[in-house]
């Protein structure tokens, strides 16, 4: 059995790791020997039991972190780039779900939110982790999680289609453009994993069921399989991989039109 602790001495900040897969992360960072920084956006209680769990298998510290104001992202990044002498892994996973209005029916204020707290916040937090290592002129790795539907589109679901495609553009973006100073950018794209975001599934078999007929695996995916993904990416095993996304379905998106 591989003891080897892949993290050990590293500092990761992760985005919305109060529950799901920000949490499953977390908690493999911390058990990989990383310090781990829990950010949560608004329920407190829940995000002070996150720690704890976390706590169980590491060193972490929670933060309260708002990814889609700019001069937050700033602050906090900088009380922990001091607290700690640095950030070497940052995994934008914050963000939240599309509003199931159409585009017609749908007002600015909606679509504003979404795109700021999923792609706007990965640009804040990933802009500022980029001049944080170059600055102490070292590599460091960004993990995007974004989605299956950076590629496929779903109809009332506009505002994250749009704002999860942008995460796969800016990554790749990035990249190219750190790639000479050792910093690596990759997109993990999850399909139906049982989260707080798919929170009906999770609830209700009959639901759940129903959307497991599209996946050709037979079922939902598990907050922990993403995680040990992006222990991968974190880890120097992956020093050779940047500018990919990496998809996680259950082979749901090679399925998309089956039957046609």
């Amino acid at each position: 059995m591989d003891t080897t602790k892949k993290l050990e001495n590293k500092t990761a900040l992760i985005t919305g790791s109060d529950s799901g897969i920000g949490l499953a992360i977390a908690i493999e960072f911390a058990k990989n020997g990383a310090n781990v920084i829990v950010c949560y956006h608004s329920k407190k209680d829940r995000a002070k039991e996150a720690l704890e769990e976390v706590q169980q298998h590491g060193k972490a510290i929670l933060i309260h972190l708002d990814v889609s104001n700019e001069k937050d992202v700033e602050k906090k990044m900088d009380q922990v780039i001091e607290e700690f002498g640095g950030i070497d892994i940052l995994v934008n996973n914050s963000g939240v779900n599309g509003s199931g209005i159409p585009i017609e029916e749908m007002d600015t204020k909606t679509f504003d939110t979404t795109i700021r707290t999923n792609l706007y916040g990965t640009f804040f937090c990933s802009r500022k982790f980029i001049q944080h290592r170059k600055g102490l002129k070292k590599p460091g790795k960004i993990i995007n999680i974004s989605s299956v539907h950076e590629e496929i589109n779903a109809p009332g679901n506009g505002d994250y289609n749009a704002s999860k495609a942008g995460i796969r553009n800016l990554m790749r973006t990035i990249a190219l453009e750190v790639a000479p100073f050792g910093i690596n950018v990759n997109n993990i794209a999850p399909g139906m994993i049982l989260t707080p975001m798919n929170q009906k599934a999770v609830e209700d078999v009959k639901v759940r069921k129903k959307a497991e007929k599209n996946i050709p695996l037979g079922r939902a995916g598990r907050p922990e399989e993403i995680a040990y993904l992006a222990l991968f990416l974190a880890s120097a095993e992956a020093d050779y991989v940047t500018g990919s996304t990496y998809v996680m379905d259950g082979g749901l998106m090679i399925n998309i039109g089956q039957g046609a």
